[in-house]
């Protein structure tokens, strides 16, 4: 049974574009005869059921769970790995955007407006200037790390009984917005590193200093990385030429999952709760932390790189949102 607010129209207009995309990607699979491309990437297509429910259910795009995956799991390099996450996500979180838009979700404007333009300038600069520069052993290392301290963050948002919530941003002042602009910016770097982490950054942020509804936050962060993906997907394959075919590969054995996937999560959120999603999440961010020693066994300075990480993503999320401390839940 659906929930009430799914109003008949927007879903007969949201399934049709699935239909159409799921067409589209029909003929073009018949016509490069790419069918086989199952029997040799069939693991990413069950992994993207569950990053698309993921996708859909948290503030956590489907990059986050293929990232540690692909690079962990299966060695796939990490450029890749950014690669496919830019491209899914430009499909399932776009999906999953729409139908938040057509469905009348609400969304918060200034979160969305201001962190998005930090985000495009973040990707932008960090696709060039940073990205590049990432040795593939740190990549892994600084990707579970940060997300460890995010698993903090997250629990402090889902398990905290201190602190108030709201459904909107209050009036912020020149130097609020221009601090939610840079944590725009830090989210966009992530990303052009990770394939993911506008979203999870900027939720945090909102959610812990602000005190702003998981209920409003979760849909505005994933327009947020729709929106970044989708740049990140241009800037990978049009403008750098960067976009491998394994990546392209990896991203056509899982289309038909994820533009499904990401609005079935949001309706499964609905039905579980919100703290047995987050404690799904954390779980996952404990055990691809774990992973990432036993797989990658960091040495002294790897090591130390990586608390340097975590040290730094626990300041990002607790002290840069100090002012929403102590106060208690309305």
């Amino acid at each position: 049974m659906l929930p009430a607010n799914l109003r008949k129209k927007p879903l007969r207009i949201f399934l049709a574009g699935c239909l159409i995309v799921l067409a589209s990607w029909a003929i073009y699979m018949s016509y490069m005869d790419s069918w086989g491309l199952f029997a040799e990437n069939w693991f990413m297509t069950l992994v993207m059921i569950f990053g698309s429910l993921i996708a859909g259910a948290s503030s956590e795009g489907g990059g986050a769970i293929a990232y540690p995956v692909m690079t962990l799991i299966f060695s796939i390099e990490p450029d890749v790995a950014r690669n496919f996450s830019f491209a899914i996500q430009s499909f399932g979180m776009t999906s999953a955007a729409i139908w938040i838009l057509l469905s009348g979700i609400r969304v918060e404007k200034t979160y969305l407006l201001l962190a998005g333009l930090g985000g495009l300038a973040g990707i932008v600069s960090g696709s060039w200037l940073v990205a590049p520069f990432v040795v593939p052993s740190y990549a892994k290392m600084m990707f579970v790390s940060f997300w460890l301290s995010f698993g903090l963050a997250l629990w402090a948002v889902n398990f905290s009984k201190t602190r108030k919530k709201t459904d909107r941003l209050p009036a912020l002042t020149r130097n609020q917005k221009l601090e939610l602009v840079l944590v725009g910016v830090a989210g966009g770097v992530f990303s052009s590193i990770f394939g993911n982490g506008l979203d999870i950054c900027t939720f945090s942020y909102v959610v812990l200093k602000y005190g702003l509804s998981e209920k409003v936050a979760t849909p505005t962060s994933v327009i947020l990385m729709a929106s970044n993906a989708v740049a990140g997907y241009f800037i990978q394959g049009a403008v750098l030429q960067n976009m491998q075919p394994e990546a392209i590969g990896y991203l056509l054995v899982c289309i038909p999952v994820v533009i499904f996937g990401a609005p079935v999560g949001a309706y499964t959120i609905n039905r579980f709760g919100r703290r047995s999603i987050a404690f799904v999440l954390i779980s996952i961010i404990v055990l691809q932390f774990f992973t990432a020693i036993y797989v990658i066994r960091p040495d002294l300075t790897l090591s130390l790189f990586s608390a340097g990480v975590f040290v730094f993503g626990v300041i990002f999320f607790f002290l840069l949102t100090r002012n929403n401390r102590g106060i208690h839940n309305k």
